[in-house]
């Protein structure tokens, strides 16, 4: 009978992956407990699956998008099982939007230059200041900007899945855009060391 499941080599390299897809699936779900679940369930989907790896895209790419899937199903079920609202998520939210402009809609401090973004990008203690600014967003809006901007998902999508308007969605993100650049800029950008 014929060995069904991938090679020595192919299992030692999706291993090596874990802990980025773990990194990855941390940001999304915002939990450490359900991203482990989610990197064990791709890894096994994977070593399952290891004949379909065709080598059309990298690895890493390859178990992202399993893993996407997989969060993707994780969220549909949570967004099934549990209310997605705070009482003082969107006050507090409106709150830290406001702040940035001043009465007549202008900044109040305009943005700080950046650089070379696609360069931080590369860094991985970029993604760390990253990380560290998404767990400071209201879950809920962490969860739009996840689907949206890292997951790719279209807007209709995720307001099927999370019960929310068009509206809403667009607002959250753009409030998580805000959030994010404010953030960034004062752990990452405004740093001269990078």
């Amino acid at each position: 009978m014929p060995e069904t499941g991938p090679s020595p080599v192919l299992s030692t390299a999706i291993e090596r992956e874990r802990s980025y897809l773990l990194r990855y699936a941390r940001l999304q779900l915002r939990d450490p407990a359900l991203a482990e679940d989610a990197v064990q369930e791709t890894l096994l989907a994977a070593l399952e699956g290891a004949a379909r790896f065709a080598g059309k895209s990298s690895l890493r790419t390859w178990l992202t998008g399993i893993l996407k899937h997989k969060i993707i199903d994780h969220l549909r079920r949570a967004g099934r099982e549990q209310p997605l609202t705070g009482a003082n998520d969107d006050r507090s939210e409106a709150e830290a939007v406001d702040a940035l402009f001043a009465a007549d809609g202008h900044w109040r401090e305009f943005p700080a230059q950046w650089g070379n973004p696609a360069a931080a990008l590369e860094n991985s203690r970029f993604w760390i200041a990253f990380e560290q600014c998404t767990q400071r967003l209201p879950a809920r809006t962490a969860r739009v900007f996840m689907m949206r901007e890292i997951m790719d998902m279209p807007t209709e999508e995720i307001c099927k899945e999370l019960d929310i308007s068009a509206t809403n969605c667009w607002v959250m993100l753009h409030r998580a855009r805000l959030t994010l650049r404010e953030c960034l800029e004062l752990q990452w950008f405004g740093k001269s060391d990078q």
